[in-house]
């Protein structure tokens, strides 16, 4: 597990480009944190990371968007107002051909795969964030060398 602390949602956005600068293959990230802890902000610096130039925000009321990069896709799934698995929720198709950010990731939790980095954030003050990342499975502790 890697500790880190921000100060300021720009300190998150950086964080976020150090990381998806790092990434160059289909990943799945969970975030888990409260309403406010800088889900989003920290997936903008990830997009930005990755590459791609679309605006990103929030995908609560929609519960999926998709981004593209010239080498990788991005999906950004808030789950927060999902209540259970419905037939028409078919989160596998999305898992392993591309970067997959998956806020409040445990409405789902089996289906989510074995191997995956998840990253909760806690909220210090209305500035400071603490991100730990955990990484299951070894391309997951590889991406997160840059943060050592």
């Amino acid at each position: 597990m890697i500790k880190v602390i921000t100060n300021s949602p720009e300190e998150t956005i950086n964080l976020g480009i150090k990381l998806g600068e790092k990434i160059k293959e289909p990943l799945v990230i969970l975030l888990d944190g409260n309403l406010a802890a800088g889900k989003t902000t920290f997936t903008q610096g990830l997009a930005k990371g990755l590459g791609i130039k679309q605006i990103v925000n929030s995908p609560s009321y929609t519960i999926m968007k998709h981004y593209s990069s010239d080498d990788l896709e991005l999906f950004h799934l808030d789950l927060y107002r999902l209540d259970g698995l419905g037939e028409d929720f078919d989160l596998e198709e999305y898992l392993y051909d591309a970067v997959v950010v998956i806020e409040w990731p445990f409405q789902v939790e089996e289906l989510l795969p074995k191997e995956h980095l998840l990253i909760k954030i806690n909220k210090i003050s209305n500035e400071s964030r603490q991100f730990k990342f955990i990484p299951k499975g070894e391309k997951y502790k590889e991406v997160l060398k840059c943060l050592d």
